[in-house]
């Protein structure tokens, strides 16, 4: 039963369009908008979602384009969707009692000027030498982060709360790892390594499941260093899977791999192989120390050799401990909660300060 609150709040989510909410294949961003979206609506809230048209949700849609931008062909220009989107965001801004952006800094300037209730939680990596002059110029917008480690590059900008990612408690399940396999689980790039993965495999004598997008940027990447190293019959390419294929990917592995070589802002997979009860192993980058407990839900390691090891450690590990982690951390009602929080204080403290100002101004008169 729904436990609805006092005053419910009129929230606004405003999505990227490159994919659909929630994404029909990879998609992290919109995945995390739309489990957030509909554990608010779950809370109680009138939340509208701006999102791609073929987007699904309990909430109000408001389609900004007829379909993800990602997979239609006949999309060149995918800023210009965003830019509508935006028009049609602040023409109704008045209806909405607070906007959360997930599309970075896109918004900025409309906001400044406008001056509507706003904060936005931003999704991906920060360490670019392009942004400090950015945040630099708006020091005032409030912004979320996902992980303590993704702030380190933008120390200095207006940060309101750090909220990690959840997910529904109810769509991963608990997997035995029979399956006997190593995972590796999201997109095939440079900073992800899953050439790490690959010769961690090798090096344990166990199968590899790769399942995993290719984004056009990458496809040389892929062809020149991964394919050669498909060719051995313990490394298996499945491609990208959808959301229901996941449970089973990761609920029959044995351990999930995450030899990342960038500072990771979350890691959405680590916490969706937590919910499977599938360890993970980790090299200690960006945001892997906050989420993985080591000894727990997986192993933080520095390099191969103890990744190895701790391939061999990870069957001392307790699958249903692993889950418990992931239950106490990292559900969408969590992190919903923690938001309808964080919108109530900065609505608040809003409110105070219009309020101080017209008393001020009736003193001054």
């Amino acid at each position: 039963m729904t436990i609805r609150p006092r005053t419910p709040l009129r929230i606004a989510q405003v999505s990227p369009l490159y994919e659909s909410v929630p994404p029909k294949l990879y998609g992290g961003t919109e995945r995390v908008v739309s489990y957030l979206t509909e554990e608010l609506v779950e809370l109680g809230h009138d939340v509208t979602l701006f999102a791609s048209g073929d987007s699904k949700t309990k909430a109000r849609l408001v389609p900004c384009c007829l379909r993800a931008l990602r997979l239609n062909p006949d999309c060149i220009d995918k800023l210009a969707h965003h830019y509508i989107m935006l028009e049609e965001l602040f023409a109704r801004a008045e209806e909405f009692d607070i906007i959360h952006f997930h599309i970075d800094y896109l918004h900025f300037p409309i906001s400044r000027v406008t001056g509507i209730p706003q904060l936005t939680t931003l999704h991906g990596r920060l360490d670019l030498t392009d942004l400090p002059p950015l945040y630099h110029r708006y020091p005032d917008m409030p912004v979320v982060s996902i992980s303590r480690a993704q702030r380190t590059p933008l120390a200095f900008a207006n940060w309101v709360a750090n909220i990690y990612h959840g997910l529904p408690a109810g769509q991963l399940s608990l997997g035995n790892g029979n399956g006997n396999y190593l995972a590796f689980l999201g997109r095939i790039s440079p900073e992800k390594r899953v050439d790490r993965a690959i010769e961690i495999a090798l090096k344990v004598g166990m199968p590899l499941k790769i399942a995993a997008k290719i984004d056009r940027v990458d496809q040389e990447y892929f062809d020149s260093r991964i394919k050669p190293m498909l060719d051995n019959p313990n490394i298996e390419y499945i491609g990208e899977i959808t959301e229901d294929q996941k449970s089973d990917f990761l609920g029959n592995a044995y351990a999930y791999l995450f030899p990342i070589d960038w500072p990771e802002p979350f890691g959405l997979t680590m916490i969706e192989s937590m919910a499977c009860g599938t360890p993970t192993i980790a090299f200690r980058c960006g945001s892997v120390p906050e989420l993985i407990t080591d000894g727990t839900s997986g192993f933080i390691v520095d390099n191969m050799e103890d990744a190895a090891r701790a391939v061999v450690r990870t069957g001392d590990l307790d699958r249903a401990a692993c889950r418990q982690a992931f239950e106490m951390r990292f559900t969408g009602s969590r992190m919903a909660k923690e938001y309808v929080k964080l919108y109530e204080s900065m609505l608040s403290i809003r409110a105070l300060s219009v309020e101080t100002t017209q008393v001020d101004s009736l003193l001054t008169q």
